[in-house]
């Protein structure tokens, strides 16, 4: 069996575990998948973090990838990031530099098993600072410079790819190599506040390939995770995982302590439980019914009859849900087509899926209520290249 193979239907362990400490954030990004702003009062003690750090240990996570919000401003962040370091966790943190100081950059040098990942989504303060908010550009700069100064080495610029910055990247590439820092580029989800703004930012079609073929071309040293496997269907494979992960290899812990199933889908569908219930964690990540559903074979769907299939995977689960496409159909962004057809069939009440979790600084967006996810099962033998619409339906 091929290494793939044993991720498609799980781990003991999680490779990745995201973790959101806080939905507090200084800043209000559009695209911001959590919808962050606000802190959440019920968020995890300090003890509680410490017992999940715990936990992870004795499961024997590598590294967990902590975010938020914005996780530093949280006054225990230093504290939680030592205890887990001390404890074999190592912590790949992101972060918009609000707080990386002269002294915390030294800190963070001196410090082993720690990654960090300062987000910038434009190469210039006026791409940036439209989506992220003022002077953001240059709080994450100072923050670099912090870095560099400091001697960490190889910090992450993290980006999401979105419509105005597709044409920045041999910019964002030089200012990594500026700052002895590693590329990493994400895929823009239409979660969170991203929903809002996923028809003006979300790259177009033309800049779909663009982009595939500058990593093709350039990306060799740039880190994707598995945001692009979709794009695999023009041809050759993109580095990654280059399949959902959810809930077989990846995660989410938010700050309540709720487990989703993906990062990138905060919604009560894809809730597998709460670490503070009898078990903790490991108890939701080995024996949850949903978990449990995601690692089993998986159908095609409407895609299991295109010849790319194997390729792309029917591309992100997210993407799909949050626009309203079943599951088992094509990805909104799919490079032959076949999302932008789904998108335009769907009719006046199709149901369009919003999370209901929003700590947005501005009043909180009306639930739409569950929406039903359905998984299927089996896979297809073989695939031929037929069009996975043939015999579609719009509605989820």
């Amino acid at each position: 069996m091929k290494l793939v193979d044993h991720f498609q239907y799980g781990l003991n362990s999680p490779i990745c575990l995201t973790w959101e400490l806080t939905y507090a954030c200084n800043l209000a990004c559009v695209h911001c998948l959590s919808s962050s702003g606000r802190r959440d009062p019920r968020e995890l003690s300090t003890e509680e973090c410490k017992a999940v750090v715990d936990e992870l240990q004795r499961m024997q996570v590598f590294y967990v990838n902590i975010g938020g919000g914005e996780p530093t401003v949280r006054p225990d962040f230093w504290d939680i990031l030592d205890y887990a370091i001390t404890h074999d966790v190592g912590v790949k943190f992101s972060t918009n530099g609000i707080k990386l100081d002269k002294r915390r950059a030294a800190q963070l040098a001196a410090t082993d098993y720690v990654d960090i990942q300062v987000s910038l989504d434009g190469a210039t303060p006026e791409v940036n600072d439209h989506v992220r908010g003022p002077g953001s550009f240059h709080t994450a700069i100072r923050a670099l410079e912090n870095l560099a100064e400091a001697g960490f080495a190889k910090p992450k610029i993290s980006v999401v790819m979105t419509r105005e910055n597709v044409d920045q990247l041999d910019e964002f590439k030089a200012i990594a190599d500026t700052f002895g820092a590693q590329l990493r580029i994400t895929r823009m989800r239409p979660s969170g506040r991203g929903a809002d703004v996923w028809d003006e930012l979300h790259p177009t079609p033309a800049q779909q390939r663009q982009l595939y073929d500058w990593l093709v071309a350039r990306g060799e040293d740039v880190l994707t995770g598995d945001s692009f496997f979709h794009l695999s269907a023009y041809g050759e494979a993109l580095p990654g995982l280059n399949l959902c992960g959810a809930g077989r290899v990846v995660c989410l812990i938010d700050p309540v302590g709720d487990v989703y199933a993906c990062p990138f889908a905060i919604h009560q569908n894809f809730l597998a439980g709460n670490v503070r219930s009898p078990g903790g964690f490991q108890e939701i990540w080995r024996n949850s019914e949903l978990f449990a559903q995601l690692r089993g074979p998986q159908t095609g769907g409407a895609c299991g009859g295109c010849e790319h299939f194997d390729a792309c995977q029917g591309g992100c689960m997210a993407a799909k849900f949050f626009t309203g496409l079943p599951l088992d159909g094509p990805d909104p962004e799919c490079v032959r087509g076949f999302g932008e057809q789904a998108l335009a069939a769907r009719d006046a009440d199709t149901a369009i899926p919003r999370s209901d979790v929003d700590h947005s600084r501005s009043a909180p967006r009306n639930s739409r209520g569950p929406v039903p996810v359905t998984i299927g099962v089996g896979r297809p033998d073989r695939a031929c290249d037929t069009s996975p619409l043939a015999g579609f339906s719009a509605r989820v």
